[in-house]
């Protein structure tokens, strides 16, 4: 009797536990833990990210501290001085080591920890990184007299000042590992006064140079021009040859002031110079006007050297990039990237709002109509590159041609517009994104009630009128929203760029003081592509990875500033013309 009591009791426990457990998943609570875990994943795997790229490419401005130690040399046996700062440490496996041909003993473990030392000073030993066995290192200091080079070319230098010079002679001098006061403040001054010196020829270049070539390209072009103007009189040709030969002597005389201005400028950079110690025993001298940055890391403190990074962070943003991409800044990226973003947004949303509104309002709804939509959704699934294969044979083979014979035939044959450059990149682009554009002003026109628009023509209003003044406002942040779509897309495209105008390095930005001011012909740099460029195509691989952390992490800060921006611009939208779509 009692078993079949608890044989009973068992099954009704079993069947509420059963009747518990379907209820719970009918009542879809299991789904809402799944989609809070699926974001919670998201924001956990996005945060990573953002501190990954952080750590990695802001640590690299950091002035860290620099060693000097002694190194016994795995395959010569030879003691070395080593001195350079700890770029990345891992433990690597005895048959790894012995692998790549290093005689490893067997004590210690299975397990070795290497550390990648940068060197620097490529032009004496002609590598900037090495990878060094911890146990093999000794007498591990840190001198506060050691120097921190940041050159304009070959590097980084890491060694000890010896001493200032003048056109020659001696100016200060100090022992080898001993600082000096004195020696340091005047290299210090020398310094300043050589980067005030390379502003300004820099300066010169970019500006006052730079115009005059412009100039004297514009009369080439306007001399051509006169010779393929046959129906000219000999006396208008002559007039015309005579003004063109003056503007030209005018400005010939110009560049030979500026010619002497720089030649002066050179030599008064050349002027100055100091003598450094490397590891090795050698003695390099180092002109001033070769030097962008100096320091000595071992003897800041942390105020120092928040101060210098701040520095260095400032010089990436603001500078032209060195060194085949591996040194320097990112300006003329940070510039291509945000104006061709924002070319893109001009051209992309008229057509995209535009082509919408007619299959909303206009069209009529059949079978023409669907066709079109399924074709429009389509094409945002087709691949980028294929965007930059179209954009070359149809903007730069076929328009641009075109436009070249047809304005700018004096240029020929060298292109103008049948070249790769700014306009082809950003009407490109406009179309990849002018899918996304399409379908979130769709949905944004049939949001809005039918009572809207029959209360406007009732009132008096055309459909035009209705159209212009009504439902565009209305369907406005549903517009933003696909702005900010196309934004997000296009300023991280990459393969239809290298296609269609992005380069390594642009001598110039496409914006300038000369005629007509936005040059959409030039060619220009890009942050994808630069990151691309620095990861994957850098001769020197090691000292271009913390920039392509870097530049990734101000490429996603550059999206974002420009998505909050429009989702700004939309909520002010939506929350003004709330109370219409109510």
């Amino acid at each position: 009797m009692l078993g079949r009591v608890s044989i009973a009791m068992d099954n009704s426990l079993y069947r509420s536990n059963k009747q518990g457990v379907g209820d719970w998943f009918k009542s879809g609570e299991p789904w809402i833990w799944v989609t809070a875990s699926a974001v919670a994943v998201s924001v956990i795997a996005v945060v990573g990210l953002l501190l990954l790229l952080a750590v990695r490419g802001l640590g690299h401005f950091w002035p860290s501290d620099v060693l000097q130690f002694d190194y016994v040399d795995e395959r010569s046996g030879e003691l070395q001085k080593i001195i350079g700062e700890v770029s990345a440490s891992e433990e690597v496996s005895l048959e790894q080591l012995r692998s790549s041909g290093l005689q490893v003993s067997d004590a210690g473990g299975e397990l070795r920890q290497r550390d990648l030392i940068k060197t620097g000073n490529r032009d004496i030993t002609g590598a900037d990184f090495r990878w060094h066995l911890r146990e093999a290192m000794s007498n591990i200091e840190k001198p506060d007299a050691l120097l921190v080079l940041e050159r304009r070319e070959w590097g980084n230098f890491y060694g000890y000042l010896l001493n200032v010079k003048q056109q020659g002679e001696l100016v200060a001098q100090q022992t080898a590992k001993v600082l000096d006061a004195k020696v340091w403040a005047e290299f210090e001054a020398r310094l300043n006064r050589a980067l005030e010196l390379h502003d300004e020829i820099k300066g010169i270049e970019k500006n006052q140079t730079k115009s005059l070539n412009y100039q004297l390209e514009r009369l080439r072009l306007a001399e051509r021009s006169l010779e393929l103007q046959s129906e000219l009189g000999v006396r208008e040709r002559t007039l015309e040859t005579a003004r063109i030969s003056e503007e030209r002597a005018e400005i010939n005389a110009s560049y030979e002031v500026l010619q002497n201005t720089l030649s002066d400028l050179y030599a008064r950079a050349q002027r100055d110079s100091f003598t450094v110690l490397a590891a090795g025993g050698e003695q390099l001298e180092i002109p001033f006007a070769k030097v962008v940055h100096a320091m000595m890391p071992n003897q800041m403190n942390v105020v120092e050297k928040i101060l210098a990074w701040f520095v260095k962070l400032g010089d990436f943003l603001s500078d032209d990039p060195r060194e085949a991409n591996t040194e320097g800044g990112v300006f003329p990226a940070i510039f291509g990237t945000v104006l061709m973003v924002i070319l893109m947004a001009i051209m992309v949303t008229p057509f995209g709002v535009v082509a919408a509104v007619y299959l909303r309002e206009y069209a009529r709804q059949g079978v023409i109509t669907r066709t079109i939509r399924i074709a429009v959704n389509n094409l945002a699934g087709v691949p980028s590159i294929v965007y930059g294969v179209f954009g070359l044979g149809f903007f730069i083979y076929g328009i641009g041609e075109q436009v070249d014979h047809l304005l700018f035939e004096a240029a020929l044959p060298t292109p103008t517009f049948g070249t790769p450059g700014l306009l082809w990149a950003s009407l490109t682009l406009a179309i990849l994104t002018v899918p996304v554009v399409i379908v979130a002003t769709e949905e944004g026109l049939a949001r809005i009630p039918r009572s809207v628009r029959e209360g406007s023509l009732a009132l008096g209003a055309t459909k035009a009128e209705t159209l212009w003044r009504v439902v565009l406002p209305m369907a406005s942040p549903a517009m933003m929203t696909g702005l900010i779509l196309a934004v997000a897309r296009a300023a991280g495209e990459v393969a239809p760029l290298m296609l269609v105008g992005v380069v390594k390095l642009a001598p110039s930005l496409p914006v300038d003081g000369n005629y007509p001011y936005l040059h959409l012909d030039q060619k220009f740099m890009h942050l994808g592509f630069h990151i691309f460029d620095v990861g994957f195509q850098s001769p020197n691989v090691e000292a271009a990875r913390p920039l392509v952390y870097a530049t990734a992490l101000l490429l996603v800060i550059i999206i974002a500033l420009l998505n909050f921006s429009a989702v700004a611009l939309r909520n002010h939208l939506r929350e003004r013309y709330k109370a219409l779509d109510m």
